[in-house]
């Protein structure tokens, strides 16, 4: 009997999986708008806590968060453009660069060991205006899922007093129920509020220390930074590639040297020293963990998955840990062990 309910069990948990990788243009907009809401819920909230209206503090809020979605999306498409058009000079400096490498190598020892096309890198202009035709049309589509994003959120924000009232209602008859819905909501929610937070920090600090260091685009880099900071491990790095890039065609090997030691300090300040200690280490997940769902969900859901893949993995270990019966399978998640 045990067997069969743990075949019925993965058959079901394989089932949903195939599911979500069907429908992921649907699944993806509706995660990314109830992330969005439980994060922005508390400003709800305080605003109540202050005896504003509700109708006042939701439309406070609700043009707070598109005023900022707007100003991110704006100043990141306009950089963006800008710095495609620049994109010929930099293949210009870039090739320059490479010849000049390549002179100094072929002056050692090693220069037999080493086959090595420049050209490789060259990126011809039919190439640069593919690409920028592509970008214009998925900006578009872009914008199109972000103001159905934008609808959700909405919604899910005007309807959090109902929901409230529905808890309060299941308490009388489902106690147990109701007390593990709040300690999962607010553990949630509390772990991606302390994430945005740290995210917009580690953006400022790069965007600010970019622009100190005379970096081009050092706006484009910040937010860049602050979004690819939710992509746990591997974003970081993803998100320093193209500014030290810049930093290297655009400057001196110093200038390089100082952007990647930038990186680096503001990582090891808010990444690793301070996340972990705001968030606690009850909320943790191992890097193992970590590196599992960003494969798992950026497989069932693409790009969008390896933004929600840490959220996704925290939901369920945050699940899993408020139920006896499968709290073993949240320690083994975890980044420490039970003592």
């Amino acid at each position: 009997m045990r067997l069969q309910t743990t075949l019925i069990t993965l058959a079901s948990i394989i089932i949903i999986f195939a599911g979500l990788k069907a429908a992921n243009s649907v699944v993806v907009p509706f995660l990314l708008a109830t992330f969005i809401a439980i994060v922005t819920s508390p400003v709800l909230d305080a605003l109540e806590k202050i005896k504003i209206p509700r109708t006042i503090s939701f439309i406070f809020v609700a043009f707070l968060l598109l005023g900022f979605l707007a100003f991110i999306g704006s100043v990141a498409v306009t950089t963006m453009f800008d710095f495609l058009g620049q994109l010929p000079e930099f293949n210009r400096k870039f090739q320059v660069l490479l010849n000049e490498w390549m002179e100094k190598l072929n002056s050692t020892d090693f220069r037999d060991m080493i086959v090595f096309d420049p050209n490789m890198f060259n990126l011809e202009s039919n190439k640069i205006i593919t690409t920028t035709s592509s970008l214009v049309r998925k900006t578009g589509s872009m914008m199109s899922m972000w103001l159905f994003v934008l609808l959700l959120v909405a919604f899910m924000l005007f309807e959090t007093r109902v929901m409230q009232e529905k808890v309060k209602y299941l308490s009388r008859k489902y106690s147990n129920a109701v007390v593990f819905v709040n300690s999962f909501v607010y553990n949630l929610k509390r772990y991606l509020f302390i994430k945005t937070i740290v995210s917009a920090a580690t953006g400022l600090v790069i965007g600010f220390g970019l622009y100190y260091l005379g970096i081009p685009y050092a706006v484009l880099w910040g937010i860049v930074a602050f979004i690819m900071n939710y992509i746990p491990t591997i974003g970081s790095f993803v998100a320093a590639v193209p500014a030290v890039f810049v930093a290297l065609i655009s400057g001196n090997f110093s200038d390089t040297i100082w952007v990647v030691a930038l990186y680096v300090a503001a990582n090891i300040i808010f990444g690793v020293i301070l996340e972990p200690r705001l968030v606690g280490e009850e909320l943790g997940i191992s890097t193992i963990t970590v590196l599992f769902s960003l494969l798992l969900w950026g497989y069932v859901l693409g790009i969008g998955g390896l933004f929600l893949a840490v959220p996704l993995t925290m939901t369920i270990q945050i699940a899993l840990k408020i139920n006896p019966k499968t709290e073993f399978i949240a320690v083994m998640l975890s980044n420490k062990a039970e003592k």
